[in-house]
């Protein structure tokens, strides 16, 4: 199943190589991936909360966000894995220095990082579920991956109810070029990012 994804650069078979090595310790950080991406949901909704185009779609997004946590820590339980916080994102991290400051260009920039963050991790979910040999995770995560790539869609589709197209387009040329940068920048460890 191809999904398609702006990603400047793919993400090595070495990283692939690291998450089947230590299969528990990216269930633990894709958990922690999942309840960070609908927290940040809800933190969008409590910051524009008087932005309808963007509480309703980010709102639905939370809760799937959170049922995928869900689904990672009884995969995690299953397995006689503990889940923990993974802590600070160095990917993460670098792609929001990016943005700037100010209500309108920070909520455009976020909105596309975000896509971003969905997009990546939309491509690595594919991988993951193309190299597990276990039917029901291989199943599990080629869902999630899908679910991924609507994620990436809805934050633009959020972002073009607020911004003109060639703003979007501008904006998402450079992050998409930084977002290579940050990639290959980052030390390859079992987790998502």
């Amino acid at each position: 199943m191809a999904f398609e994804l702006p990603l400047r650069i793919q993400t090595s078979d070495e990283w692939l190589q690291v998450v089947m090595s230590d299969f528990d310790e990216f269930l633990r950080d894709h958990a922690d991936c999942e309840r960070k991406a609908s927290a940040q949901a809800i933190s969008l909704v409590s910051r524009f909360p008087d932005m309808a185009a963007l509480c309703e779609p980010m709102i639905t997004l939370a809760k799937e966000e959170l049922q995928h946590f869900h689904e990672v820590y009884r995969i995690l339980q299953k397995r006689g894995s503990a889940w923990k916080q993974s802590g600070k994102d160095e990917y993460v991290r670098m792609l929001v220095a990016w943005a700037r400051h100010g209500d309108r260009e920070h909520l455009l920039d976020r909105l596309l990082i975000s896509s971003v963050i969905e997009a990546r991790g939309c491509e690595r979910l594919r991988m993951v579920a193309e190299a597990l040999s276990d039917s029901d995770l291989k199943s599990f995560y080629m869902r999630l991956a899908k679910e991924e790539a609507g994620h990436y869609r809805v934050f633009l589709r959020v972002a073009e109810q607020y911004y003109e197209s060639s703003e979007i387009e501008d904006r998402m040329n450079s992050l998409l070029d930084h977002e290579a940068k940050v990639i290959a920048a980052v030390p390859i460890r079992a987790a998502v990012h």
